[in-house]
């Protein structure tokens, strides 16, 4: 009556923002930590400006969220494990990943503005990758606030520095590397890999004035991070791959390294180049043992492989696929980061953790030795002993080894199938038109993706009549039993002359959960309803008594009894079908037992890591003509 516009005290599922999303340990944490970066921030800004804070402008209404965090296993490629089967290599290592958003509140509305995925491999997983993290993608739009804030007011004399907007996603990683530490992880492998012009990373389409950065000037983005998280003493010392495990390295100092003794990690560079390098060098192989039958029967005085056989005899598989490795990635060997969070020996590359002792160069920086190697060194002559080479022996200062925890994670799993990979969330994006190229769509986009994430339950994509092309809403209008995505309107359906060959069903009309917001213990009891029926399906497929006292055993065993008889099939349109192929793939995603009982449990899976070996594929084809074509 008095025209002011009241506010929203309970907002309906389909409003709700993104502070109403779970809150975790992980990030409160972060919040926490941007919030008191931003307030030493904007004092020492307006301190060097001549002004008050309340006068200088900073950045206001962020939120941190962890939307997905749930285990899942990452197989050992064919070739690799099939040539380390005998030294009993991990043939799956189980890890947790997880999807961080930033948004911020801009114009009243919560703006998605940041996004990263990481994968936690924790004290339980096997070698090479205990106590690892991987920085797997990382992707962000320009459309944080304020625009065009040198941070902390940038240098004293030429007034230039970074932005606020890249300190503040900077401290982001900051502080989850702080967190990590804090867990026990001992250290995080960053492949800096930009995506190639036009292409998209997690973020559909992006600004047209946010440029695409280049390699030198990615790595050189994550490089002012990795310096100023040295100087917070969260980061112990910084390397790349090559100069650690490859020989000609800096750090690499005494036995050579095996491919097994390289980080891999899921989607990531090594593991489809050590696949590609076993395959080819296997093949090389056959082919010189069946030219070596033809030539037996017949010799010839010349032989164009001659020089290639010197080359190769009596080097070992380990050694070609190192040396052939470690030549393609010398050149671009600052792209693949290694960053200790705790010390590591100098010599065996193993990180010095409680028990053992530290022992420290008081001359030489960054130069740590663990206990056996300390002694090791100790029994060698004068000359050999560190630094090599020198009559003048470097001392060293003895240390307790810094105290690890065991990495265990206090928060619980949160599964959101959209976030499920950084390829489903695109094309989620994608088939829905949810783009970040403008500031009004970019608005849209991050309404719907919060929309989604408090409504798991609605439908992903929307449906539209195959006549009129109007979008239907979820419970409305007709579906064929019989042909795959079609639909149609009740409009066009009860117009004269509409025919179609085979029955339309209406579909059902569920409550909208728009309409009504659904409060946390009811999220939590149908969380604990999905994770029972998820038991009883592994129940159900191991059970072999005919008369268990479970009360629902017999249906599902009904139900897997009927996929194998049915003639119609999910495809035909067969309830029970679809029914229970949704349930093999909901317990397929969510699945870290090696050898599962459950029916297709293995095929699907298979048919995941395909997918995402030809996606990790493309994206090495990617990096390689990307380098080609900027040296």
């Amino acid at each position: 009556e008095k025209g002011t516009v009241k506010q929203i005290v309970n907002r309906p599922q389909a409003m709700l923002e993104a502070k109403d999303l779970a809150k975790t340990k992980l990030s409160t944490f972060l919040e926490q930590r941007i919030s008191k970066f931003l307030v030493n921030e904007r004092q020492v800004r307006a301190q060097v400006l001549g002004k008050k804070p309340s006068e200088v402008p900073t950045a206001e209404g962020l939120t941190i969220r962890i939307v997905n965090s749930n285990d899942k296993l990452f197989s050992a490629l064919p070739e690799f494990f099939k040539h380390y089967e005998k030294d009993k290599v991990a043939g799956e290592m189980k890890y947790r990943s997880k999807i961080l958003l930033l948004f911020q509140k801009v114009d009243g509305v919560d703006l998605c503005l940041f996004c990263m995925y990481v994968q936690e491999y924790g004290k339980d997983c096997p070698a090479p990758n205990t106590r690892r993290t991987y920085l797997s993608y990382l992707d962000s739009v320009r459309y944080f606030k304020p625009e065009g804030i040198t941070a902390f007011g940038g240098d004293p004399k030429t007034g230039r520095g970074d932005s606020l907007r890249t300190l503040v996603y900077q401290e982001l990683i900051m502080g989850y590397l702080q967190y990590l530490k804090n867990r026990g992880f001992t250290s995080m492998y960053i492949w800096a890999c930009p995506p190639l012009p036009g292409d998209d990373y997690i973020f559909y389409v992006h600004p047209q004035r946010q440029k695409t950065p280049k390699s030198d000037r990615l790595r050189e983005w994550y490089m002012r991070m990795l310096k100023r998280a040295k100087e917070q003493k969260i980061v112990v010392k910084t390397s790349n791959l090559w100069d650690l495990f490859f020989e000609g390295g800096k750090e690499h100092r005494v036995d050579p390294c095996k491919p097994l003794d390289l980080p891999y990690f899921e989607g990531d560079y090594i593991p489809g180049a050590l696949e590609d390098n076993f395959t080819k060098i296997l093949a090389e192989q056959e082919e010189e043992k069946k030219g070596a039958g033809k030539k037996s029967k017949k010799t010839f005085k010349g032989s164009s492989s001659r020089g290639k056989s010197k080359r190769t005899a009596g080097e070992s598989v380990d050694s070609q696929v190192m040396t052939r490795l470690g030549d393609t990635i010398k050149h671009m060997k600052d792209d693949f980061m290694m960053v200790h969070l705790q010390p590591i020996c100098s010599y065996c590359r193993k990180y010095i953790i409680a028990p053992e002792k530290r022992f420290s160069c008081e001359t030489c920086p960054n130069f740590d030795l663990c206990e056996r190697c300390y002694k090791d060194d100790c029994g060698l002559d004068e000359r050999s002993r560190h630094p090599t080479g020198s009559l003048a022996v470097h001392k060293f200062k003895e240390s307790v080894a810094p105290v690890v925890k065991d990495t265990s994670d206090a928060d619980p799993t949160m599964e959101c199938e959209i976030f499920e990979t950084r390829q489903t969330f695109l094309s989620l994006c994608q088939g829905n038109h949810y783009q970040f190229d403008t500031f009004r769509r970019a608005k849209h986009s991050s309404m719907m993706v919060l929309y989604h994430l408090h409504n798991p339950a609605a439908p992903a994509f929307t449906s539209s009549c195959n006549v009129c092309s109007r979008e239907l809403e979820p419970g409305q209008g007709f579906r064929c039993s019989v042909c795959t995505d079609y639909d149609v309107c009740a409009v066009c359906k009860n117009k004269p002359g509409f025919s179609h060959p085979h029955e339309l069903k209406k579909q059902s009309s569920q409550t909208d959960s728009r309409v009504s917001r659904m409060s946390e213990e009811e999220r939590r009891a149908r969380q604990e309803q999905l994770r029972k029926t998820m038991q009883l399906l592994v129940h159900a497929s191991s059970c072999q008594d005919k008369k268990c006292p479970h009360p629902s055993c017999f249906k599902v065993k009904m139900l897997f009894q009927h996929s194998l008889t049915c003639q119609t099939k999910a495809t035909g349109g067969c309830q029970y079908c679809r029914r229970m192929w949704a349930l093999l793939q909901l317990h397929a995603k969510s699945c870290t037992t090696p050898n599962c009982p459950v029916p297709r449990c293995r095929d699907l899976k298979q048919y995941r890591r395909f997918a995402q070996a030809q996606a990790e594929k493309r994206r090495r084809m990617h990096y390689h003509q990307m380098v080609q074509n900027h040296p």
